[in-house]
């Protein structure tokens, strides 16, 4: 993940000059529609209520009507994957989130662009961990605090802003072929999105796919993302006991299912941090230097806290599995009785090397706790869920358009760099669509702390990642 790339020419000075203007012209608007996003609580788990998620919906077709390039915009609905019915049969069929849909076809043999980002929200977590509300857009110096404001609401205003600065410069006379598809429910892992992509091929078919959803190396330096890690996540359930019982009574002897369960997740790493899953596999690949200091400041790491594994730190990050254990149901210490345990849950989160598949991973992570379960506990791993990690061709036409772009609108060149989180769709954009580049790009940096509270937008990226767009858009449009 270096510098070692090729950019394509330059973009002709009076059209790269008109596309900053205009997209630094409509920066109150875009900001001020972001903000609107960001008051709708859009969390689409299945807690929630999903009207919010509608409303987002319908806020985000209206904005995609107000940039004038589309010939149709739709709201559509699909059904969750695995839960089509036969043909011909009356059953009831859950549908996922609604998303977003809107269509230009190319002209004159000029290609297309599909611009995708989501509209859902984490849910918001601990109010009182919030300095500001989380559905109320609150500035702060140069950043917008608010569930959602950099993922992915910022990333779908870049796309409107891009595609308002580039109509205002090309107007209807227009030539490229634009899809914008806003998804519903990436939060709770695109549950429809493969049966969407089945059933809107024809109007998702396209030459160059970007994907506003990801990171940059910092507020001021660009990045494109050329890998991603795949995640495998399920509940594993320990029980020992028929029923609760008195702790003193029996605590000694009877095994509180508690003690196999931290040995059980235990066993998952070694003792540096790194996971001890046979099975599990890395990918090699260089990186560029990042110090410990540095990474312990980024990443919020208390005083004496050290971080975990071997290798260099972005290494560890990008191309290494990890485990997190990200939640458990067990009594609150308030509510902590003199009772064994009979039966415990945790919910275990995998992130899988690039160049591994999930299926593969999960064999291998379900192996281990089978092998591993002490104490003659019963164990069951139940609701199981994967998506695949991806690498990025960066040998495509589309890539160097890409990388002058973001040189030309943000002022530095776009660094390429691994990401740790998962974006398991790309994979399915990728297996259905063979033919076109993906462009893995966003509005998100060190600070951004998405997902977690006080999520906050920086508003010199977003306007710097709106100009890099508009600018590749411009260059497609004109591209022979």
């Amino acid at each position: 993940m270096t510098d070692s790339r090729q950019h394509a020419p330059a973009t002709d000075p009076a059209l790269l000059d008109a596309l900053r203007e205009h997209v630094h012209g409509g920066m109150p608007t875009t900001i001020a529609d972001l903000s609107a996003l960001v008051r709708l609580p859009s969390v689409s788990w299945s807690a929630f209520d999903p009207a919010h998620v509608q409303r987002s919906a319908e806020a985000v077709a209206d904005l995609a009507r107000s940039t004038g390039v589309f010939d149709e915009v739709r709201i559509v609905r699909s059904a969750v994957q695995g839960d089509t019915p036969a043909e011909g049969a009356a059953a009831d069929v859950e549908l996922g989130q609604p998303a977003v849909l809107a269509v230009r076809p190319a002209r004159n043999g000029k290609p297309t662009v599909m611009l995708y980002a989501h509209h859902d929200v984490q849910p918001q977590g601990d109010d009182a961990q919030w300095e500001t509300p989380p559905f109320e857009p609150t500035l702060r110096g140069d950043r917008l605090y608010g569930r959602g404001a950099s993922d992915d609401k910022a990333g779908v205003m870049t796309h409107v802003a891009a595609l308002r600065a580039l109509h205002a410069q090309f107007g209807d006379d227009l030539e490229l072929g634009v899809v914008l598809f806003v998804e519903g429910e990436e939060e709770f892992g695109s549950r429809s999105f493969r049966t969407f992509l089945r059933e809107q091929k024809e109007h998702l078919a396209a030459d160059v796919i970007v994907v506003a959803d990801s990171d940059n190396w910092s507020t001021e330096v660009p990045a494109i993302t050329v890998s991603l890690r795949g995640n495998v996540t399920f509940k594993v359930t320990l029980t020992t006991l028929e029923h609760a019982s008195h702790s003193g009574m029996y605590g000694g002897a009877a095994p509180d299912a508690m003690m196999p369960m931290v040995r059980l997740l235990a066993s998952l790493h070694a003792d540096d941090g790194s996971v001890a899953v046979p099975g599990l596999t890395a990918y090699d690949a260089p990186v560029p230097e990042r110090s410990e200091d540095e990474f312990a400041a980024e990443a919020a790491l208390v005083d004496g806290a050290r971080p975990v594994g071997s290798g260099p730190v972005l290494s560890r990050m990008w191309f290494q599995p990890s485990i997190t254990v990200t939640g458990m149901d067990v009594p609150s210490v308030a509510n902590a009785s003199n009772t064994l345990l009979p039966s415990v849950a945790a919910r275990v989160s995998v992130r899988v090397a690039p160049g591994q598949p999930a299926s593969e991973a999960y064999t291998a992570v379900e192996e281990h706790l089978r092998r591993n379960t002490p104490f003659g506990a019963r164990l069951e791993i139940s609701e199981p869920d994967a998506g695949d990690g991806f690498l990025v061709d960066t040998s495509g036409w589309a890539v160097q358009e890409a990388r002058t772009a973001m040189a030309e609108g943000w002022g530095a060149d776009p660094v390429e760099q691994g990401i740790g989180g998962s974006i398991p769709f790309v994979s399915d954009l990728a297996a259905e669509f063979p033919e076109a580049q993906i462009l893995v790009t966003g509005v998100e940096d060190p600070d951004t702390r998405a997902h977690s509270p006080n999520e906050s937008q920086h508003l010199g990226v977003l306007h710097r990642a709106a100009a890099s767009e508009a600018i590749l858009l411009g260059r497609l449009a004109t591209r022979a």
